[in-house]
């Protein structure tokens, strides 16, 4: 799958939202790539899911795993085109990403974690932690979007099946607050 022809699947989604946003990051974009409203569509996802998984085929992949919750959907899609079991971390009360629900890894067992979007590549480093803390061993990363343009640094290699440059700021050095604009926060987790 061509990085135009994912761009056009959430356009034609209105997956691609255009205002003044906050990102769960906490910076400031002009852009926002609302996962939710493309991945509601089965057929999507599982495209999506089939043209990540493979990236990663033959690599003997035994899990997949994702930070809930924007990447639970893509991330089960990666697992059943790679016929692997699929698991999550979410954060518990302290806020630190951590495996629940009774899910566990065995040492050495063989890990790819799946996000939506990669913008700071925080959440995904969060999982890797988790998992590598529980013994896996992690052999990827990957997303549908990479919105750092390539500079999200995550420990290991990524790969993602577009790849944007979109400016994110500081809330001080935005230029819509500085216009007095309000800043709509549309994603899943509480802005850092």
């Amino acid at each position: 799958m061509e990085a135009a022809e994912v761009i056009e699947r959430f356009k034609r989604t209105g997956a691609l939202l255009e205002g003044h946003f906050v990102l769960s990051s906490g910076l400031h974009s002009s852009v926002y790539l609302q996962c939710a409203l493309v991945l509601q569509h089965p057929a999507e996802a599982e495209a999506f899911g089939r043209a990540l998984a493979q990236h990663f085929q033959g690599q003997r992949i035994e899990t997949v795993a994702a930070p809930a919750i924007g990447g639970l959907v893509i991330g089960y899609e990666v697992a059943r085109s790679l016929g692997a079991r699929f698991i999550w971390t979410e954060r518990d009360a302290d806020g630190r990403m951590t495996l629940r629900r009774g899910f566990t890894v065995r040492p050495g067992e063989s890990v790819l974690v799946v996000e939506d979007v990669i913008t700071t590549g925080g959440s995904t480093r969060e999982t890797i932690e988790a998992l590598t803390g529980a013994g896996a061993r992690i052999v990827g990363a990957a997303s549908i979007i990479d919105r750092s343009a390539g500079r999200a640094d995550v420990g290991l290699a990524r790969v993602a099946l577009a790849t944007l440059e979109v400016p994110s700021v500081a809330p001080a050095s935005c230029e819509a607050c500085a216009r007095g604009e309000e800043a709509v926060k549309p994603g899943s987790r509480k802005a850092v």
